[in-house]
């Protein structure tokens, strides 16, 4: 039940975009002034159904035996009656592990019912402690109290914890350590992001990024880490240990030192559309095959295809892309 692609990598993880909205306006992801009030987002009959995403996973499934799901967005707590699919999802056979992406904001209303819907894991995404870096960087003056009441609903609720920290150069690496400290604090797993060209909206350049080795330097000076062995064969982070404990971090190099050889996710946008790389410019339309009535073998047979025709590794060859090329947005297909 294993398929492979052109440079041999399997498919393993499949990301779940389910609206393309959100309540924040970072700028690294959806800009104010770009996605200001006149922005046309997805309609509602655009937005694949909950049976249809969960008939797509269930196909996934079955092509290469994935047993990991990722819910995004967008901010995927403003998809109404969110439970509702992790319910539906939580019933695969196989599916084994369901996490999702989320600014943390909405949590407190929803984090138990989540839970209770078979919701295994969160990552909440948090760039700073300070109070007004935070609200300059979301652009809607939500106050950092606001994620951090997430993150304890989260917790209250049994749910599995990791912090995600998008860090840019000039904006936010003062910041690397007081969130290390505190996090290490609080037992949750802090992974520190690279800052990422995705998109055509956040204005990215090279001189912007605050590299790994940066990363690590900066902590190794106040709190020693050595690194560990990956959990499982093309995990995301590259994994540290603070010296003389258990307790890690993980870096998300997608820019100075790139994982492409052993990406194996998949994501599904919010409209049906699937993307084989964070970077593409246009994604595999798998909404019209499901609307046209494909059976099930079918569309298998369409996304084998997809898969084993990908050759995607745009982080490996980005400085070889000296045309700007228009990439898919990431409020459209998450992290």
């Amino acid at each position: 039940m294993n398929v492979y692609d052109v440079h041999q990598r399997p498919l393993r993880d499949l990301r779940i975009s389910v609206t393309d909205r959100c309540n924040f306006r970072c700028h690294y992801c959806m800009p104010a002034e770009i996605f200001g009030p006149d922005y046309e987002f997805l309609k509602k009959n655009m937005l694949l159904s909950f049976e249809e995403i969960t008939r797509l996973a269930r196909l996934f499934r079955q092509t290469s035996g994935i047993k990991k799901l990722r819910i995004t967005g967008g901010e995927p707590l403003m998809r109404r009656d969110l439970p509702t699919l992790i319910q539906m999802l939580s019933t695969i056979d196989g599916i084994d592990d369901i996490a999702m992406t989320t600014n943390g904001s909405l949590l407190p209303k929803f984090a138990e019912e989540l839970k209770e819907a078979g919701l295994n894991r969160v990552t909440i995404s948090l760039d700073t402690l300070d109070n007004d870096r935070f609200k300059k960087i979301n652009g809607r003056n939500v106050s950092v109290e606001t994620v951090l009441k997430g993150v304890q609903a989260a917790s209250d609720a049994g749910l599995s914890i990791k912090m995600n920290m998008v860090v840019q150069r000039g904006v936010n690496e003062e910041d690397i350590i007081p969130m290390a400290k505190y996090f290490r604090e609080q037992g949750h797993i802090l992974r520190f992001i690279e800052y990422m060209d995705v998109g055509n909206s956040n204005g990215w350049k090279m001189d912007d990024v605050f590299s790994k080795k940066e990363i690590i330097d900066h902590i190794h000076q106040v709190m020693p880490i050595e690194p560990i062995e990956p959990n499982y064969p093309g995990e995301v982070a590259t994994r540290y240990r603070y010296i003389g404990s258990n307790e890690e971090i993980g870096i998300i190099s997608s820019v100075t030192d790139a994982f492409c050889s052993t990406c194996n996710r998949a994501r599904l946008s919010a409209e049906g559309k699937l993307f084989t790389c964070l970077f593409s410019a246009k994604g595999h339309d798998l909404r019209g095959p499901l609307r046209n009535d494909l059976t099930d073998k079918e569309m298998i047979e369409y996304i084998e295809r997809i898969w084993t025709n990908r050759r995607d590794r745009y982080s490996e060859e980005r400085t070889n892309h000296t045309k700007k090329s228009s990439k898919v947005e990431m409020s459209h297909i998450g992290g």
